[in-house]
């Protein structure tokens, strides 16, 4: 784009798209409902670790005020409506993709940041959970990050579900856990997509342990960074 018509016919648009999407959570907001379809507003807080209910509220009304998020249809039985992308909100695909594109080749990564909140890691693995293809009967994948100020967390998940982060044990049935041991930063480059989970496996940068027919599946949980779960990894 010629420099003369950015700095003169396209400055009310780029200043009205940052006015309204320039905070820390909007984008993020509209990048999980990309990637989920749509989702209820209990399911997009535990997805944005930092948010609280009344931000993530201001921010989705302020979404609909725009015409970017609507609510679902009838719920059906025992489900809340939820909220999904308008085709305005899914037209902001190709942004979201060229600025984690951007994000990943110029911006670098903060090795202090992810050792100080390293929820924010898991809350990256997390999205990278494969609804279509996690475990038929729900399952409880365990963390120990070792030497962070968060030992222990873990990932509920479930077909056709998105993955809960519990700060809390589950307390499902011991045969029903997956047990996982790392340093962030190796948890970081699996978040990322960086490395697989076979090699972080495979080199002992990732050790896991419990029921062997979970651990084996582990792996096909994990979605790749490509086509529609190429947003995945913040």
């Amino acid at each position: 784009m010629p420099q003369s018509r950015m700095a003169r016919g396209d400055y009310c648009s780029f200043n009205k798209a940052v006015e309204h999407l320039g905070d820390r959570w909007s984008l993020l907001i509209v990048r999980d409902l990309f990637l989920s379809g749509g989702l209820g507003f209990n399911a997009l807080a535990d997805g944005l670790p930092g948010i609280s209910r009344s931000v993530l509220a201001a921010r989705l009304r302020k979404l609909q005020d725009l015409g970017i998020v609507e609510r679902e249809g009838e719920p059906g039985p025992g489900r809340a409506r939820g909220y999904r992308l308008t085709f305005a909100g899914r037209e902001l695909q190709p942004l979201l993709e060229h600025l984690r594109g951007w994000a990943e080749r110029f911006v670098p990564e903060d090795p202090a940041m992810i050792e100080r909140d390293p929820g924010i890691v898991l809350a990256w693995l997390a999205r990278r959970v494969d609804p279509r293809h996690g475990p038929h009967r729900r399952a409880v994948i365990e963390f120990e990050l070792r030497g962070t100020s968060m030992p222990r967390s873990w990932f509920v998940v479930e077909r056709g579900q998105p993955a809960s982060i519990c700060v809390e044990d589950p307390m499902l049935p011991a045969e029903r856990y997956v047990f996982v041991s790392s340093d962030v930063r190796s948890i970081d480059r699996l978040a990322r997509g960086l490395t697989s989970w076979a090699t972080a496996v495979a080199e002992g940068s990732i050790e896991v342990a419990g029921e062997p027919s979970l651990t084996r599946s582990v792996g096909t949980w994990l979605s790749a960074a490509t086509g529609r779960h190429a947003l995945e990894v913040a």
